[in-house]
């Protein structure tokens, strides 16, 4: 205990602080000060904003937080960061110096070291507007009064093709034009929404990024300000719609006062909506090939035994991969036919997808952990792994193998389990099994295994069996509606489960994109209602159909709102502990509903 105790205290890092200030900056613009604190051991007070001189304070601080463990040579380690983000205005032209900042950890205080930046002035619009303004003889406007025309700055969802396929993956951006580049600031309104899509967020740049691009004959500048990765659910054509945001535009003009005309930075706020883009979807030929699971792309499959020799009550393994591009981080896990003297446990499931150009591509391996219970041989089915391959246009069949497996007799096996009266006989000759009704020879001693009136029950109860299978598989196939209706709030906690993982782990972005998945299929199969209409008014007027008070409706959109707004901004652990216990609240009090 104590070896173990000095190896984990020897993996974790020192604590310590550090301080990151902007390169420059620019009269008007805003820009960020982060006070970091790496391995924080214990509570961290929350550091005050700093008095820049030339700087105007704007808000924060802004906290984020971010955890790794690895194992290297067989040694863990394991590190921790807080972040603290406080945003201020550059007023005047200078060098700014920002002070050492001492943050208090644990009791004890850390201090970072000084430094400095230099704020530059602001790039005038035009001579234009300073001929204008002597021109008038007086000052011009303050306050943002200048205009801001339609075809001067606007935004606009693009998509990657124009047609695809179902669960082929596009990939759509939202980009903002301006003439003249004077933006300094993005704010999102109202998200994104692109229903009949599943979505894989790429997120927002931190800054702007100008690109010059001719639109309708006219040289603009343009900023990828989003992108993701859009997965259609249904064909016909669906209207893909950038939310709303608002921008933070600046001019140059000339203020007169005694000693004459001086430049001055005004600003303004300019709500924007993204024209939206259309996308055809195509739907999947038909029939669909058995076994085929939704997958879209372009794939490889295999499997691999773990181990040559095997033993009763041993665990053991099989991992199957599925690599390639395509909708790969939401393909499902492969069933398996193991045995019935296997006792399998619920697969691991690892996916390392990443994207690639407009796609996503990635590896997916499914780890499935069994133990024999009995000795002899069995085989370990296959299965075919179906796929779409949207370029070849047709249906792709990869089958992975099975496997025999000769499971040898292992420890703290029962003799039952391995034969019984030859073990008891090979361990103990002096002992030997009980005979039935040994106090009466005369007595038969048959069992009733053995004689003919029990063997001849069997074909009846055959017969029986298959019509009440046949009357069950009727029924449920009559109502597969019904079926989803009844197993919505068991499938749905299943996946909180695996969302409750992801947050274990601090790993909040996947902890978000499973909660959001459960949340959402819970829905479709609670409220009879497809993909494709999983609107919120749909979901709203479905649930009040049912009696759903209004509260419950209100913090079930709430959740939704920050599942999806997790992907644009980071999330702290205590606001994700509250999403999944609301999530589960919401569950529950749908589930009660009449």
């Amino acid at each position: 205990m104590l070896l173990a105790a000095a190896t984990v205290a020897a993996a974790v890092a020192q604590t310590s602080v550090e301080i990151s200030l902007p390169r420059n900056a620019r009269v008007g613009q805003r820009f960020t000060i982060s006070l970091t604190v790496n391995n924080p051991d214990g509570n961290v007070q929350t550091p005050k904003a700093l008095t820049l001189s030339g700087c105007s304070f704007v808000g924060g601080p802004g906290t984020s937080t971010s955890s790794s463990v690895s194992i290297i040579n067989g040694r863990m380690q394991r590190s921790e960061s807080r972040s603290y983000t406080f945003t201020y205005l550059a007023d005047e032209e200078g060098t700014v110096k920002v002070p050492a900042v001492t943050i208090t950890v644990n009791g004890k205080q850390y201090t970072t070291q000084a430094g400095q930046f230099v704020v530059s002035a602001g790039q005038p619009a035009g001579q234009g507007g300073a001929g204008a303004a002597q021109q008038g003889g007086g000052r011009q406007a303050r306050g943002g009064d200048f205009e801001v025309g339609p075809d001067e700055l606007f935004m606009r969802v693009g998509v990657s093709a124009a047609s695809a396929f179902e669960q082929q993956a596009v990939e759509a951006t939202i980009k903002l034009y301006s003439s003249n580049q004077q933006v300094e600031g993005l704010t999102t309104s109202a998200l994104p929404t692109f229903d009949g899509c599943l979505i894989e967020s790429l997120g927002m740049p931190q800054n702007i990024e100008w690109k010059s691009e001719t639109v309708g004959g006219r040289q603009m500048y343009s900023a990828v300000v989003y992108r993701a990765l859009l997965y259609p659910q249904r064909s016909g054509t669906i209207t893909l719609n950038g939310g709303e945001y608002t921008a933070r535009v600046y001019r140059q003009t000339y203020v007169q006062d005694f000693f004459g005309y001086r430049p001055s930075m005004e600003s303004k706020d300019v709500k924007l909506k993204p024209r939206s883009a259309t996308l055809t979807v195509r739907a999947l030929p038909q029939p669909q090939p058995a076994g085929f699971s939704g997958a879209v792309g372009k794939f490889r499959a295999s499997s691999k035994l773990v181990g040559n020799s095997f033993k009763t009550n041993d665990a053991a393994s099989i991992i199957y991969t599925i690599e390639g591009t395509g909708n790969i981080k939401f393909l499902s896990a492969p069933t398996i036919d193991f045995p019935s003297e296997f006792e399998v446990y619920e697969p691991a499931i690892d996916n390392s997808a990443r994207v690639s150009g407009s796609n996503m591509t990635g590896t997916e391996t499914i780890e499935y952990t069994f133990v024999p219970q009995s000795v002899g041989k069995f085989t370990i089915g296959g299965f075919d792994f179906v796929y779409f391959d949207p370029q070849a246009g047709d249906y792709v069949t990869i089958p992975v193998e099975g496997y025999e497996v000769d499971v040898k007799k292992g420890a703290g096996v029962s003799s039952t389990a391995i034969g019984g009266k030859q073990d008891i006989q090979a361990k103990n000759t002096d002992i030997h099994h009980i005979k039935p009704n040994a106090n009466r020879p005369g007595a038969d001693t048959r069992f009733l295994a053995s004689q003919a009136i029990y063997w001849s029950v069997y074909p009846l109860l055959l017969v029986v069996g298959g019509a009440l299978l046949l009357i069950f598989i009727r029924r449920r196939n009559a109502d597969p509606a019904g079926r989803k209706l009844q197993q919505a709030g068991k499938v749905a906690r299943k996946r909180l489960n695996k969302a409750g993982k992801f947050l274990r782990a601090k790993n909040l972005d996947e902890f978000y994109a499973e909660l959001l998945r459960a949340m959402q299929s819970y829905l479709s199969d609670k409220l009879s209602l497809p993909a494709s209409q999983l609107s919120r008014d749909n979901v709203s007027e479905a649930l009040a159909s049912r009696g759903a008070s209004p509260e419950l409706v209100a913090k079930l959109h709430s959740l939704l709102n920050d599942c999806e707004m997790a992907r644009y901004t980071p999330q702290s652990s205590g606001a994700a502990d509250q999403s999944f216990a609301d999530a589960r609240e919401v569950i529950n009090s749908i589930e009660n509903l009449k």
